[in-house]
């Protein structure tokens, strides 16, 4: 069990840095949608190569921060033996921020350019990859030895390896016109600017976001071992279903990328209506089901005969509930996010975001939980509130200023 909090928490430390990095992969997207669109596919590869070379450099930035993580985590108040495990872990699973962040920014052009079935099956392989590994590397199977955390750190770095491997293989062999790699030490400093410049306000998004959820589960901590439970349930659960939404946004940020680089602004509306309304559509279902039946969906969590099983349940049900509404504000702002990045709007976004999660959010769900009493409910109803605050203003922020600001400009 120690072996494991130690990889939980390892894992987490290193999501943290790697969330910040992926903003410049996420800020690839809607550049090469819109540089593809428009017949410039030397701009593609220019983006794309700065993007590479920003991911590296951040990368060399952060690995101290990685392999120094027991000193960290131990000044953070973590137990010696939680703080020793997840600096043994983060030595070896480290230095996989190179390749994460590379396929994150490869994932990004081959999406852009609408070559999602690659992305589909790379991670896919490398999910299997990396549960094979972890069961023949922690456990001692096959004649591996046994190495236990070590062994869960090494299956982490060689999935991330093999899925750069299989990423970068598929660029230069299906996408040869864009040349990624060719002369791949020039510097571009007037397209480097761009990618950092639409990139550093993303990645401050994300860690805002995760900031937040992270505050909710401490919260969660607070009111004790069951509750805590159940809130990571329902968290996974949520964190399922929004996944759908997730997939959209991204089809927002690339056809409002493409339609952007078309010139068709007419076009950018339709699609922008479109994502929003198939959004709708799986919210429906999601509280629909969350509402209906949360006993067998928490159910599932816990074994029968785990003697907290009826508590957490109890507790489960009432935070499905809350969970059905975080839905609808979650998917509204992630559906916001991805229709401003298309069009290439980051900085508003990040202040909007940090001041809904933060100014609102936080307080909301410590006050609802604390000072009002709804406990696990109120840390929940409190999320949704920041959040339905950032999706809002961020849908005003596009059909009322950025989307005309780009027709007047047309």
């Amino acid at each position: 069990m120690e072996a494991l909090a130690a990889q939980v928490l390892g894992s987490t430390y290193f999501f943290i840095l790697f969330i910040f990095g992926s903003g410049f992969a996420w800020a690839l997207m809607p550049m090469v949608a819109e540089a593809e669109t428009s017949g410039q596919a030397q701009q593609v590869r220019r983006v794309t190569r700065m993007a590479i070379w920003i991911a590296m450099v951040y990368g060399v930035l952060t690995l101290p921060a990685l392999l120094s993580a027991e000193g960290v985590l131990g000044a953070l108040g973590q137990g010696p033996a939680l703080a020793e495990g997840a600096g043994l872990y983060l030595a070896i699973a480290g230095w996989s921020i190179f390749p994460a962040l590379m396929v994150m920014v490869l994932k990004s052009y081959l999406s852009a350019l609408e070559r999602t079935q690659i992305v589909l099956w790379a991670t896919l392989a490398a999910v299997a990859v990396n549960a094979a590994l972890n069961y023949v590397l922690i456990f001692g199977h096959f004649g591996a030895p046994e190495m236990g955390l070590a062994g869960s750190a090494w299956a982490s770095l060689a999935a991330q390896l093999a899925s750069m491997v299989v990423i970068v293989a598929y660029a230069i062999r299906a996408v040869p016109e864009h040349e990624l790699f060719v002369r791949f030490w020039r510097a571009d400093w007037e397209a480097l600017w761009r990618v950092f410049r639409l990139g550093w306000p993303i990645g401050i998004t994300n860690i805002a976001e995760v900031g937040l959820f992270s505050a909710a589960s401490l919260m969660m901590g607070w009111l004790g071992t069951v509750p805590l439970a159940a809130h990571g349930i329902a968290l996974q659960l949520s964190s399922m279903t929004f996944m759908l939404h997730v997939g959209l946004s991204n089809v927002a940020t690339i056809r409002s990328g493409r339609s952007l680089g078309a010139g068709d602004l007419a076009e950018l509306r339709t699609g922008a209506s479109t994502v929003i309304f198939l959004s709708l559509v799986f919210v429906v279902l999601t509280v629909i089901t969350f509402l209906t039946i949360p006993n067998l969906l928490i159910g599932l969590f816990l074994a029968p005969d785990d003697p907290d099983r009826a508590a957490v349940i109890v507790i489960g049900v009432t935070l499905m509930a809350a969970a059905a509404l975080f839905q609808a504000a979650d998917s509204a702002q992630v559906m916001a996010l991805g229709l401003l990045r298309g069009v290439q709007d980051t900085r508003v976004p990040m202040i909007i975001a940090t001041i809904a999660y933060w100014g609102v959010g936080a307080p909301m769900a410590y006050v609802l939980a604390f000072v009002v009493g709804w406990e696990g409910v109120g840390v929940w109803l409190g999320l949704a509130a920041g959040l339905a605050v950032a999706g809002g203003f961020m849908m005003l922020r596009f059909w009322r200023q950025s989307l005309p600001r780009l027709e007047r400009a047309a």
